[in-house]
């Protein structure tokens, strides 16, 4: 598999988008800055248009279906391949993303997590409760959180097992009643409009040992990517009635929806009641 991902790709491409990504996000950088300090609402909205460009620029396509919730705030739930997954969803939702503290220490994409107000959550034993009382605090807000459950990325073929520790932030009340949940599935499809098969997914998952320098360089050097991003209907604590059957439902409708993109098959609807979303 490793000469075949070797010859796919354009390098002079991936040169020519890596310095026109890098030269844009250093100039976009001390505008969130600004926002940041003025606390103005286009921190919130100033990412999501940040998060398109730099899509469009490494020629990253959306196919989004379904109705992104609108209440603030909302947690979205989402499978998670990789890096590319922070613009992907960044490009469709105004909020901030929970993330493991590691992230917080990477050059360059450590900064970004941070201008995009990033909850930072420790994997020790014995902090669960901290990071729920960090996450809630930003609920309470008003804030859109976007959290991977699985605790660190897969290959993009499969949706790893759900964590429940953090789904009991889902019991809040908000403004509007019990917080909506939404589930989120992110599908790698497409590279130049050829479905990707389970052997070139790797060219955008980002996991295990995999070093993070040679693979952005690979994906950006690829001609044009598509991917499916699916909302599926909003739940609540309340509906599904503890945060393991809450963790068990997201994960089984990511996960079905996930297969059925990968195989091109339509997406398995839901059969668990859903949450009224207005604005």
């Amino acid at each position: 598999m490793g000469d075949m991902m070797a010859g796919i790709g354009s390098f002079p491409l991936a040169v020519s988008r890596l310095l026109v990504y890098l030269g844009f996000t250093f100039l976009c950088m001390p505008v969130q800055i600004v926002a940041i300090a003025l606390g103005t609402s286009f921190r919130t909205r100033f990412p999501v248009w940040y998060h398109r460009r730099c899509l469009r620029l490494l020629g990253v396509q959306i196919e989004a279906t379904g109705a992104r919730s609108t209440l603030h705030p909302t947690l979205f739930i989402a499978n998670h391949g990789g890096y590319i997954d922070i613009s992907l969803l960044g490009a469709l939702i105004p909020g901030s993303f929970v993330a493991k503290s590691e992230v917080g220490t990477w050059p360059l994409f450590g900064w970004l997590a941070k201008l995009q107000r990033t909850v930072f959550v420790d994997r020790k034993r014995g902090s669960t409760h901290t990071q729920r009382d960090d996450i809630s605090s930003r609920l309470h807000a008003g804030d859109n959180l976007i959290l991977f459950p699985e605790g660190t990325s897969s290959d993009g073929n499969r949706v790893l097992p759900f964590k429940s520790a953090l789904f009991s932030v889902a019991a809040l009340e908000t403004g509007h009643g019990p917080l909506v949940v939404q589930p989120v599935s992110i599908a790698y499809t497409k590279i130049n409009g050829i479905p990707m098969g389970r052997a070139l997914r790797p060219f955008l998952a980002w996991y295990g040992d995999m070093g993070l320098g040679p693979h952005l360089l690979r994906l950006a050097g690829l001609g044009k990517i598509t991917v499916a991003v699916t909302f599926h209907p909003p739940v609540t604590l309340a509906q599904l009635r503890s945060r393991k059957a809450l963790a068990g439902h997201c994960q089984s409708v990511i996960a079905e929806s996930l297969a059925a993109a990968l195989s091109g098959r339509a997406p398995i609807p839901p059969s668990s009641p859903t949450a009224t979303v207005s604005e």
